[in-house]
């Protein structure tokens, strides 16, 4: 009995341990994988893991829409180099009446997901809204990616959700990256497309950051001269631009309020030690403010993620 008992507690703790261990798998549009489509890798991946899955992504073009479902949590997607791993779609709002949320290439639901030296293209064209990038899980990263598109390629949603984008490209035209998140972008370029408006920020009233962007660059393409570094998609956006370069594509007002005079008493624009051409705090619109050094030393990555877990993407 005594042995029964003690072989059975075995078999147990061998299955926990089975369950625990982080799981590695590669997709290879080659067929050199295990797998010859993210898709079919994601939907390999048992629910609710608490131990990374490691997502090892060979170089190649991959034409599909990919889904990250709320289940599968802490998902690691490593790619070969943001130039060789391309996962690209080319949905768009006006088709088949789909609207701007399901135009994605990638929607991210699950928590803890990270993706690195990959790019997300929306093919699509200059045709209307047409989103490479839904990220709507809490605790997302990505570092050394490219986001690719026009119309709101970037969607941060999900007000509860906290992301974190380190030496990221993100291209677009209109309101290319827009949404209710907390997001952080560190040393990102931001590359204009068209004569519009960078960001769309829909940050919720009680919510102290919306997105903050420190040491990034801002370009633009050729003859590209008039962009605003925002306007409020909701009365009570929050985004801050600090320590970055700003090209001669901003114009000297800096920020727009969606022809709505209202917005200007309630979003929240600011800046802090900006350089380059665009840089003219002189000459901004007078509802948005340029911190004081103690005002821009709250802004710290500890203090606009701290919630009920303290996380820290880069810690």
């Amino acid at each position: 009995m005594i042995k029964r008992f003690v072989f059975a507690a075995i078999l147990a703790l061998q299955s926990v341990a089975m369950i625990s261990q982080p799981r590695h798998i590669t997709v290879a549009s080659d067929g050199t994988g295990e797998f010859t489509s993210v898709q079919e890798a994601v939907n390999s991946i048992r629910a609710y893991m608490s131990d990374t899955t490691f997502m090892h992504i060979k170089a190649g073009v991959y034409r599909e829409k990919v889904v990250i479902p709320s289940w599968v949590t802490n998902l690691f997607m490593k790619g070969e180099g943001a130039e060789k791993c391309v996962i690209t779609w080319d949905d768009y709002a006006g088709l088949r009446n789909m609207g701007t949320f399901r135009t994605y290439t990638i929607l991210i639901q699950g928590s803890g997901f990270t993706a690195e030296d990959i790019t997300f293209e929306n093919s699509a064209g200059p045709v209307g809204q047409a989103v490479a990038v839904h990220a709507d899980g809490d605790r997302a990263v990505f570092r050394r990616c490219r986001m690719l598109g026009n119309q709101d390629t970037l969607l941060t949603a999900n007000q509860e959700s906290r992301q974190y984008y380190e030496e990221c490209y993100i291209e677009g035209t209109t309101d290319f990256i827009f949404g209710p998140a907390t997001a952080w972008f560190e040393r990102c370029h931001i590359h204009s497309k068209k004569n519009s408006y960078v960001t769309a920020a829909s940050t919720v009233e009680n919510q102290e950051s919306g997105y903050v962007f420190n040491r990034c660059r801002l370009t633009a393409a050729d003859g590209i001269e008039r962009v605003y570094l925002g306007r409020p998609w909701r009365p009570f956006a929050a985004t801050l631009f600090m320590r970055c370069e700003l090209g001669n594509h901003i114009l000297p007002e800096g920020w727009h309020n969606w022809d709505n005079p209202s917005n200007e008493k309630s979003a929240r624009y600011a800046e802090y030690r900006n350089t380059g051409p665009g840089a003219n705090p002189g000459t901004r619109v007078g509802w948005s403010r340029q911190l004081s050094r103690k005002e821009a030393k709250w802004y710290t990555i500890e203090n606009v993620f701290t919630r009920h877990d303290g996380w820290n993407p880069v810690r």
